[in-house]
């Protein structure tokens, strides 16, 4: 008994020890939010959206991106902005799903150097997702750039119906480099496999028209043709793209959209003999003067992450093949990693044209309720359209918020940014919601959305197949 007794002081510090790094774990999962990062305010001048700038470094060509909201200029209601973008991004993951749906059986729905480009939100517009600024023979235009979509297209004169944009009309009369192409052709032909619908005859029977219909009533129908464009300064000769000549959606005063897809008529398959078919992004928060990159070739040395790369590969899919699929194999909150079933059913697609990240089910109930353990003791608040784990957060200046991580085959892992894990409804905190929702059905395609992709270097490998991660603050300076 005499000889027992010195181990019990020694078993009660260990227990404190243990005790005390178990804590000082739990307060390493988790990062600080500072409240006022998330006050809009009206610019006292209208800044520009549009912006030109570019650089060249280590022979890749850098163009700026800036988020969309400080664009207008105008004094906007930002509680109406925030939730109407809730409600638009709703629509468009429901066409997107039965878009997938439609292609995957087989249904016919829609009818040399590396080059960085500046990243905007498309927000600035009216829009969910992020532009770049390009030259189409000698006419700048501004774009939405999309991983799920393959064909780019541009508003041209004279055009039929056009939605309203800030940049003048393309007019190919006015170009020398510009070029039909035809419809008898193997590239007409191949329209088919990119858009949905085959290249059809136009009146005069010799140029290829197309159609592409994005579910949610936004269309673009012109005739494909062939013009000379400039990626920052790196030129790409006999660029195929669509000439649109009827336009109608949600396309916010653009002038068309960059398709970044896997398709033979993406930019990523267009300019491989440039590129060897890598780009990558990072995409900018929502503050104002914040901007990003769009990187077209796969020189890391442009990249300012903070940690290091961690590769996954990009999952199979005959159906789907010109979209992005991973495999998701775990999600940890806080450091406190999620056991669900679901996780075996592997893919997920990652899009930049989506906003908030949609889960299933199973999977999203049980993000849910470990959120909901870690982040106690705030005031709850009614839900908002997609988001419905909400909280009142008018009276903090600060919050800790539990670490969302994203596991992928290969220990790839995404940290989520700490301004990607909170979506604020209501300017004023009182109606705070976690950023994730949930899919309808546990069979439909979970997606990554840009929301949660800010402040990250995201890495695609066409030819090898092969998606990356890295933490970045983006920025184009």
């Amino acid at each position: 008994m005499v000889k027992t007794m010195p181990f019990l002081p020694l078993l009660l510090s260990l227990f404190l020890y243990l005790s005390f790094a178990n804590e000082a774990q739990c307060y390493q999962q988790k990062n600080v939010l500072s409240l006022q990062t998330f006050q809009w305010k009206p610019q006292s001048s209208p800044p520009s959206c549009l912006s030109r700038k570019s650089r060249r470094k280590n022979g890749a060509t850098i163009l700026e991106i800036k988020h969309r909201d400080y664009c207008s200029g105008n004094i906007i209601d930002w509680n109406k902005k925030q939730p109407n973008r809730l409600i638009l991004d709703d629509f468009h993951v429901h066409s997107l799903q039965s878009r997938m749906k439609n292609m995957a059986s087989h249904m016919n729905i829609e009818d040399a150097s590396k080059t960085q480009i500046p990243l905007t939100s498309g927000l600035k517009l009216g829009i969910l997702n992020y532009i770049v600024s390009v030259e189409l023979g000698v006419r700048n235009m501004t774009v939405i750039m999309d991983t799920g979509s393959d064909l780019t297209w541009v508003q041209c004169q004279p055009c039929k119906l056009c939605y309203n944009q800030q940049e003048p009309l393309f007019n190919p009369g006015t170009s020398l480099s510009y070029q039909s192409v035809l419809c008898n052709s193997t590239t007409c032909q191949s329209l088919q496999f990119s858009t949905g619908n085959s290249g059809v005859c136009g009146s005069n029977q010799t140029t290829c028209n197309y159609v592409v219909n994005y579910g949610d009533g936004s269309y673009t129908s012109g005739e494909l043709a062939r013009e000379h464009l400039n990626l920052g300064t790196t030129p790409v000769n006999n660029f195929l793209f669509g000439c649109g000549r009827n336009n109608k959606g949600l396309f916010g005063g653009t002038s068309g959209l960059m398709g970044l897809g896997r398709s033979d008529l993406s930019v990523i398959s267009q300019t491989s003999a440039l590129f060897g078919g890598v780009f990558s992004y990072c995409l900018p928060s929502t503050e104002a003067g914040e901007s990003g990159s769009l990187v077209m070739g796969g020189d890391s040395s442009v990249f300012k992450n903070y940690t290091p790369i961690s590769y996954t590969k990009m999952a199979p899919n005959p159906q789907l093949s010109t979209f992005y699929f991973l495999n998701l194999t775990g999600i940890s909150i806080g450091g406190v990693a999620l056991q669900n079933p679901s996780f075996a059913n592997g893919g997920i697609m990652i899009d930049s044209g989506t906003v908030i990240t949609r889960l299933a089910p199973s999977i999203y109930k049980a993000v849910k309720a470990e959120f909901q353990n870690q982040f106690s003791g705030f005031p709850q608040a009614p839900g908002y359209s997609i988001l419905d784990t909400c909280f009142n957060l008018s009276g903090f200046d600060e919050v800790n918020i539990p670490i969302i991580k994203l596991q992928f085959e290969g220990n790839a892992e995404l940290t989520v940014d700490v301004t990607g894990i909170l979506y604020f409804v209501k300017t004023d905190a009182s109606q705070v919601c976690l950023a994730l929702a949930s899919l309808s059905y546990e069979d439909e395609i979970g997606i990554i959305g840009n929301y949660q992709q800010k402040n990250q270097r995201v890495i695609y490998d066409t030819k090898l197949s092969k998606l990356g991660f890295a933490g970045e603050t983006c920025s184009f300076s």
